[in-house]
């Protein structure tokens, strides 16, 4: 059986890219491509039985969470895969919320995006690895599925999520040094940062409210 399927993307390079994938498997057939959600409900309208939507997340006018919104209540039927270079959190969750049937990223090669897309026609939920750990890790911690709109804005380094994540395993000043190569007084310098970018003045503190945030 042919599978019809729709690519969505503002960057039409980025879109021909994707369709040069498809275009290995000879039963893919792409009916179209439209430039952000508006154009897509559009060319829906103009084209029945398509199968499976490619869509990308960031774009003018009506973004791929939004048309995903659209398109889940007027064709349940058909499955959509976000296709994007974006693995953040929120985006993640964002589009579960909205009803995506995957997730993965545009650097997939073809092979797994040819897989991916018979697995979530199968009924299954592709996604790139990146963001199933991601996914699991937003599920294992509940706090972080409150409204992403109330989080705060911090920037932690690399580094120092590496050693608040060994603080929160309740490790030692001594412990975290070793596991991370580094001397304990440089340990300390990371916490104190950590503390004040957190805002707060205990480990107890700093881990309840990296959690919530989401950083570890």
């Amino acid at each position: 059986m042919d599978v019809k399927i729709a690519i969505v993307d503002d960057k039409f390079f980025l879109a021909k890219a994707v369709a040069e994938k498809l275009s290995f498997f000879k039963e893919f057939k792409l009916k179209f491509i439209a430039e952000n959600g508006k154009d897509l409900l559009h060319n829906l309208e103009a084209n029945n039985g398509i199968h499976l939507i490619l869509m990308d997340i960031e774009m003018p006018i009506l973004n791929g969470i939004e048309a995903t919104i659209l398109v889940k209540q007027k064709y349940p039927q058909i499955k959509i895969i976000m296709l994007t270079v974006f693995d953040n959190d929120e985006h993640i969750f964002n589009a579960i919320k909205a009803g995506a049937d995957g997730y993965l990223l545009k650097e997939t090669s073809p092979d797994n995006l040819h897989k991916g897309i018979l697995e979530t026609l199968a009924g299954g939920a592709a996604m790139s690895p990146s963001i199933a750990m991601r996914t699991l890790k937003l599920l294992r911690n509940p706090e972080s599925l409150k409204s992403f709109e109330d989080r705060e804005d911090i920037s932690l380094s690399d580094r120092e999520i590496e050693v608040l994540e060994q603080l929160s395993k309740g490790l030692n000043y001594t412990a975290i040094a070793e596991n991370l190569f580094l001397s304990p007084s440089t340990v300390r310098k990371h916490i104190e940062n950590i503390y004040k970018k957190l805002q707060v003045h205990s480990k107890l503190e700093a881990v309840q409210k990296a959690k919530n945030n989401n950083i570890i």
